[in-house]
């Protein structure tokens, strides 16, 4: 990569309407992947409720506690996810709009977060149909964690762990698969 390129990629040549747009598609991306992120822990949390209250809640223990648990369980959700689509619909829209309209921009974008969310989505569910069993030697690098945690019933814990786990990396894949389709798209945004 020549210099110049690589600083047209650093430091981009936007206008102030183009940086607005930016901003848009980032708040875009966040209240999507935030109402994801709230339905994937509403539903994480009825599978291991203990993989919320002994492990996440630790984790966002800025948290007003005196809630009931699903409600904490949903805000998690939101605050784990609404950053992650904030910088996805910016990097998409990074890559779309200085060479299309907003409109057609907003456009591809729309496309290249569903295709993000629908990755995620298989790549948890996958996750949790392959999660080991309690006896199944795979939840052997789960035993630590689970001791640690006092956790009571293992393999609800595992099994949203490792639902967590799979759509983490199905976010990440995702997000690489719609900058990828995004690349090739935004020379002829009509074909998309």
């Amino acid at each position: 990569m020549n210099r110049a390129r690589l600083s047209r990629l650093l430091y981009p040549q936007l206008t102030l309407r183009q940086f607005l747009w930016l901003g848009l598609f980032g708040l875009c991306g966040a209240l999507i992947a935030g109402v994801y992120g709230v339905l994937h822990d509403l539903v994480t949390y009825s599978i291991g409720p203990e993989y919320f209250t002994r492990f996440k809640f630790a984790q966002f223990f800025y948290l007003d506690f005196h809630q009931p648990p699903r409600l904490l369980a949903a805000k998690i959700g939101f605050l784990a996810s609404a950053w992650v689509g904030f910088f996805a619909a910016w990097f998409m829209g990074r890559m779309t709009l200085p060479r299309m309209t907003p409109g057609a921009a907003a456009r591809l974008c729309g496309k290249g977060v569903l295709m993000m969310l629908v990755v995620t989505f298989f790549a948890g569910v996958t996750a949790g149909v392959l999660a080991p069993e309690a006896e199944d030697p795979r939840s052997e690098n789960w035993r630590g964690m689970t001791a640690m945690f006092h956790v009571q019933d293992t393999a609800a814990f595992v099994r949203a762990g490792w639902i967590h786990n799979g759509s983490y990396l199905g976010a990440f894949l995702g997000l690489l698969a719609a900058l990828a389709w995004l690349r090739k798209r935004r020379a002829n945004p009509r074909g998309a």
